[in-house]
């Protein structure tokens, strides 16, 4: 048996919480994982595997007295009978608690950015699910790495290496002339879909993908009915977008041999592919060189 979703990526000091379906709470507890850790909470969309964790996140979070604003971001529904908001509302308020949590709701209502800061941006695209679904791509913003030969070139040691940095130039030397770009690191979560282009556009050029795989390649018609991926596509879309780690999970439960998710992801992924397990930590890769 295998607990539902629920999935705490921690990037600087930034905690998002993703998709916290029913025993998050639980599994928070048995992770060593405080509320505090929690900056933003993310759904995909309001299938109960993937939000019915909220309530008692939320609970935990207020219990705690976390200090700090938490952002939450789900579909809008724009148009449906019940909005986004009804839905979380719901959530939010399913039992009595005294409510201290600063929690600002933000619908998302179309593809595109949804939050920047320190961290870098967090995207959302539309999805091809049987309710609105969005994914979510994360970019660190680039830096800049200094290339030491290139100081001792122009004669700069020493305090003015961090003058140079923090001014953008000394003495007529710019900062780009000793430096060279240091690529951002990169995340995508992708969970219910069946194959679509947005996929891909999350996907592109991340240091990790974590990407729901809930049926194998010889149930491939199941999962295109119930708008889901296969491992084979997970891999295939990995190995089309220069990913560089694929995380496999959302298993349906008729599969007990994991290994077979492993062994269809890597016929196709040459990067490092990893089945995910509860309670498993995964780190993102090192900045690329």
């Amino acid at each position: 048996m295998r607990n539902h979703n629920g999935y705490l990526l921690r990037w600087d000091d930034e905690g998002f919480l993703f998709d916290p379906g029913e025993g998050t709470q639980r599994q928070m507890t048995y992770a060593g994982s405080s509320a505090k850790d929690i900056t933003r909470i993310c759904l995909t969309h309001f299938h109960g595997d993937h939000c019915l964790g909220v309530p008692g996140v939320l609970l935990r979070m207020n219990g705690e007295q976390v200090p700090h604003t938490v952002t939450a971001y789900y579909p809008a529904l724009t148009g449906e009978s019940t909005t986004g908001a009804q839905y979380f509302e719901r959530m939010r308020y399913a039992t009595v608690f005294h409510e201290v949590l600063s929690l600002d709701e933000h619908p998302v209502v179309a593809d595109g950015v949804v939050a920047a800061g320190a961290f870098g941006t967090l995207s959302a695209m539309r999805l091809d699910h049987l309710t609105e679904a969005y994914g979510y791509r994360l970019v660190e913003p680039d830096g800049r790495r200094m290339r030491p030969e290139l100081l001792a070139e122009h004669g700069i040691a020493g305090p003015d290496i961090g003058r140079l940095q923090r001014d953008g130039a000394l003495g007529g030397v710019l900062l780009s002339d000793v430096s060279e770009v240091r690529r951002g690191q990169r995340f995508a979560f992708v969970m219910d879909t069946r194959l679509c282009d947005a996929v891909y556009a999350l996907a592109e050029g991340v240091d990790m993908l974590v990407i729901e795989s809930t049926f194998l390649d010889a149930d491939a018609e199941l999962a295109t009915a119930y708008g889901h991926l296969t491992a084979k596509q997970a891999a295939r879309v990995a190995a089309e977008s220069g990913v560089r780690t694929l995380v496999l999970t959302h298993f349906s439960q008729r599969y007990t041999d994991m290994s077979l998710f492993h062994e269809e992801a890597a016929a196709t992924f040459d990067g490092t592919v990893v089945v995910a397990e509860d309670l498993m930590r995964v780190p993102v890769p090192p900045r690329r060189p």
